[in-house]
């Protein structure tokens, strides 16, 4: 198969699942043990998402400024600060760890 093939095939998949997600009947969904799966799937999909950015590059984990980053966030999350100044300290700590030359 082409690449265009497979990306074709990929839009398709993706399509289908998301359409899947219009045909579930309003009962099932409004379970409660679906209503829990659904709070814990997300929290931990998002989890890894961070971590697998974090600590990831190409096949190897690797320690660098964005886990000093990541670190400097969740401390201005856990003192409540605005998530835009969240992401601007994040950022911040990121440029200076750099520049510091680690990472």
């Amino acid at each position: 198969m082409t690449v265009w093939a497979w990306i074709l095939l990929a839009c398709v998949a993706a399509y289908a699942l998301k359409l899947s997600g219009y045909l579930v009947p309003d009962r099932v969904l409004q379970q409660p043990a679906m209503t829990r799966l659904t709070m814990v799937l997300t929290v931990g999909l998002l989890a890894a998402l961070v971590v697998t950015n974090t600590f990831a590059h190409g096949q190897g984990l690797v320690l660098d400024a964005r886990l000093v980053a990541l670190g400097v966030a969740a401390l201005a999350l856990w003192v409540r600060a605005p998530f835009l100044l969240v992401v601007v300290l994040g950022a911040l700590a990121a440029a200076i760890t750099r520049l510091l030359g680690w990472g």
